[in-house]
């Protein structure tokens, strides 16, 4: 495989990171967490300003047909800024549904808003009661007339709340459905909540909600074939993001250890924390080799594909664990504080490790799939 980034990516990461250095530090994440929203709508029209929210869409959807290695790049900028607008929510998993699943005239319907920022998408899939990571729902469609009734309830909805609308996983005569809901269709409610890292997310309701045959996305039974391919992107863009927020970890301590005293030198000159900042360094190197991978197997064959993804998802965990940990223990109390980005970003490492399988999940699904993909 080739590593090297061409000079259009180099371009696209350097621009991409330079805006979250320059326009999204911690006091606006704190800002945009207490705001009604829990995120930024000003950040969210410079992304859109920018053209990332268009760019993994094709460009006859008004995109710019980026690769999942553009997706790696921006994912790992916003990632450095723990930033908390619906990126991943609406470009990566309910956009990717769109990519692999939409027709022609439900992606013209919705995609230009959302390129454009003008429209907020959720995915709904998770059930309370469900086998965790499961494909299937309880979540019910049948069909009424020349369209579907809706029935049942969906937790950790990321971004919910905000979405204007939703695509929601039930189960129809032949397998698993998409279907496109509006947020404020009658018979939907939504709970909003917050998760332990900050993001928004919510519980939806859906009591008896009636949509047209055009909602449905990909056939009644090509649900699980869609959600499938959009989780492996979605992981891939995770694992990206975790190697932003743990190298702006890094950064964070390394300048800590250099500027705080202790017995009148810089506890930065204490070899045993020396050392801890060179593991915490490895740990955030080998992850880096591991989204590069997930975002290139992206191209390559569905095997290929499941396999290195897991395997990457899987080193994330173990690595964002290790970074988060030491981090807090060498700033001390101050590193576990509401007030200090080192806490933020170790609760967004965790929350990384949780969605869409953890450490656990996926070690096990290597195993059962025969290990990560030999080398050519």
């Amino acid at each position: 495989m080739d590593f090297e980034l061409t000079d259009e990516q180099k371009m696209l990461s350097e621009t991409v990171t330079r805006f979250v250095a320059e326009t999204y530090d911690f006091s606006k994440r704190e800002h945009a967490l207490r705001s009604a929203d829990g995120w930024s709508r000003e950040a969210w029209a410079a992304l859109a300003e920018m053209g990332l929210l268009g760019l993994p869409f094709a460009e006859e959807d008004g995109g710019f047909g980026g690769s999942g290695v553009e997706m790696m790049l921006i994912m790992e900028a916003l990632g450095r800024g723990l930033m908390v607008e619906p990126y991943f929510a609406t470009v990566v998993l309910a956009g990717g549904v769109l990519r692999h699943g939409a027709s022609a005239a439900q992606r013209a319907a919705i995609v230009p808003g959302l390129i454009a920022g003008e429209r907020i998408l959720a995915l709904a899939h998770d059930e309370a009661g469900q086998a965790r990571h499961t494909l299937a729902a309880r979540t019910s469609a049948r069909p009424s007339g020349d369209g579907w009734i809706i029935d049942g309830a969906k937790i950790a909805v990321i971004h919910g709340r905000s979405a204007d609308t939703l695509i929601v996983s039930a189960t129809t005569g032949e397998g698993l459905g998409l279907f496109l809901v509006d947020a404020k269709a009658d018979g939907v409610a939504i709970e909003a909540a917050r998760g332990y890292d900050g993001v928004p997310v919510a519980s939806v309701r859906l009591n008896g909600v009636a949509v047209g045959a055009d909602a449905l996305v990909g056939g009644a039974g090509g649900g699980a074939a869609i959600l499938e391919r959009s989780f492996d992107e979605a992981r891939a863009a995770l694992a990206a993001e975790a190697v932003g927020a743990m190298a702006e970890t890094l950064d964070v301590t390394v300048d800590y250890l250099k500027t705080r005293q202790q017995f009148g030198v810089a506890i930065g000159s204490f070899q045993a924390l020396q050392h801890r900042a060179v593991d915490m360094l490895m740990q955030v190197e080998l992850s880096r080799s591991m989204a590069v991978l997930a975002a290139l197997s992206l191209d390559g064959d569905e095997d290929q594909r499941r396999r290195n993804i897991a395997a990457a998802k899987a080193q994330i965990g173990k690595s964002g664990r290790m970074v988060g940990q030491d981090a807090v223990q060498m700033h001390g109390a101050i590193g576990i504080t509401a007030e200090y980005k080192v806490g933020h970003a170790f609760k967004r490492l965790t929350a990384i490790d949780a969605l869409l399988g953890d450490r656990d999940h996926h070690l096990t699904r290597l195993v059962e799939l025969g290990g990560v993909y030999p080398a050519e």
